[in-house]
């Protein structure tokens, strides 16, 4: 904990949650670990229940990071929990809270030597939807918005008239420049990885555009069920989970024009750019399903039509873009977990050029997979040695993790937290596009598919498996 970065207080609401379990603490315990935490920080855990003592706190917090962390370094995990405590609130009662917060900044200006105008302050809410407003309102009362930071994470409202409501409620108290909306995918190496392989490469940017790309698929399938959170999916859907949220991001860095600079006001007005240009989906190209057994699960409704999977065939329509297909696809309890996109290329018809296999012509594709370690493949053609014009198909294969094994990426809720810190918003979502976001999906809101049932461990539903010409790289495709 010796970076350069003033002092903090973190407040994070939720802190007893799953979230706050899996990724949050593990995610500050890997800065720790790097020293780029603050060297002053106090980090306070709230919520309606407490867990007991500050002492039962900790353990549980320790409980996390043994188990999601694994082999941690002692000292630095006994430096971090000494730091942390927990403080009940809620969006009737933040006496107690606000109190603390302040007592915290108290103490870390007169440690730190500086003033308490000096001491950030980091509001991190990992509550429901429903409970942002009265939170908000809470934070307003006791005066916790002046000087502070506030995260928010999706979904952000679930229809295009509560995000604008919820955008509304946080106007009321805090200014635009102080809401940070995390979107964890977007904080993934991978990710930004898009940008450095498309404008660094001389290979790929003068073919990234209609008249050498035949299609893109953006692909996140998951082989776990809702796993326990019945309740919440039936109030959400994967359409409002996942592709209002992450995918339609993916999309959005996969289409962007040149931002000119890695920075905030570049990368969000170019992104906003393709958002803009998105048709409103099609609900006659979207494909809804539901895994058997999902009604089922604890906390779902026994006639439930709340969708599990979905797959979309959406158009981008701008001179770079169309006529280009992107097909999204996501769901639970399928065959596989992956975080892929696809770029198809088009068949350059060379049709005196024998296929590797007779009568299939394979495209060309670029490959990138989403993971903490990132990969990237491209299938190509080549000659088959012996003495006829045949061909052969390889595959060439970048590997970051190999190529680059000092680098130290950061998972990325360690990268987001730590841009909250430093008060960096280029990787975070703004207002406006959540609200584009949602136009763009609400026809199929308004009139959903049918849900199709699929069963577990498949690929979806059939008619998912043909949305897109030539089928999906992973399910009905050669991987």
């Amino acid at each position: 904990m010796q970076s350069d970065l003033p002092p903090h207080v973190l407040v994070l609401f939720g802190a007893t949650g799953d979230l706050a379990a899996r990724k949050l603490f593990p995610g500050l315990y890997r800065l720790a670990l790097a020293k780029r935490l603050p060297a002053q920080i106090a980090i306070i855990g709230s919520g309606r229940r407490s867990p007991g003592s500050d002492d039962d706190f900790r353990a549980t917090v320790r409980a996390a990071l043994d188990e999601f962390v694994g082999d941690v370094d002692e000292p630095v995990a006994e430096g971090l929990l000494e730091r942390i405590t927990f403080v009940p609130s809620s969006a009737d009662d933040g006496t107690a809270l606000a109190a603390a917060v302040r007592d915290a900044e108290d103490r870390l200006a007169l440690d730190a030597g500086v003033t308490i105008g000096d001491v950030r302050r980091l509001l991190y809410l990992s509550v429901p939807p429903q409970a942002v407003s009265g939170m908000v309102g809470m934070f307003a009362r006791e005066q916790l918005d002046e000087r502070a930071r506030l995260v928010a994470e999706k979904p952000f409202g679930t229809d295009l008239e509560s995000a604008r409501q919820l955008d509304a409620t946080l106007g009321e108290v805090f200014t635009e420049d102080q809401v940070f909306r995390i979107d964890h995918f977007i904080g993934k190496e991978a990710v930004q990885n898009i940008l450095a392989l498309r404008f660094a490469n001389g290979l790929f940017e003068p073919a990234w555009n209609r008249h050498s790309i035949e299609s893109v698929q953006i692909d996140v399938p998951e082989k776990l069920t809702v796993e326990g959170r019945g309740s919440f999916y039936e109030g959400t859907g994967c359409l409002r989970d996942m592709v209002t949220t992450h995918l339609c991001q993916l999309l959005g860095f996969v289409a962007i024009e040149d931002p000119h600079a890695f920075r905030e006001g570049a990368i969000r007005a170019a992104k906003s750019a393709v958002f803009a240009a998105i048709r409103p989906l099609d609900p006659e190209r979207v494909v809804y399903g539901q895994y058997d057994g999902y009604r089922d699960e604890p906390d779902v409704a026994e006639d439930s039509d709340v969708e599990t999977f979905v797959a979309i065939e959406a158009w981008i329509d701008n001179d770079r873009w169309r006529g280009v297909p992107f097909y999204l696809r996501t769901g639970k309890a399928l065959a596989a977990g992956s975080r892929t996109i696809t770029v198809r290329f088009t068949d350059p018809r060379h049709r005196w050029l024998q296929p590797a296999v007779p009568g299939r012509h394979e495209p060309n594709e670029l490959v990138i997979e989403l993971s903490d370690e990132p990969r990237i493949a491209i299938d190509v053609r080549a000659k088959r040695p012996g003495p006829d014009m045949a061909l052969v198909e390889g595959v060439f294969r970048l590997d970051l993790a190999c190529d680059a094994p000092d680098a130290g990426p950061l998972e990325a809720y360690e990268r987001l937290l730590l841009d909250v810190m430093r008060g960096d918003r280029t990787l975070f979502t703004s207002a406006a596009e959540v609200e584009r976001l949602w136009e763009i999906c609400q026809p199929v809101l308004a009139h959903p598919p049918a849900v199709e049932p699929y069963p577990q461990g498949s690929w979806g539903p059939q008619s998912a498996l043909d949305l897109p010409l030539g089928g999906w790289r992973l399910g009905n495709h050669p991987a």
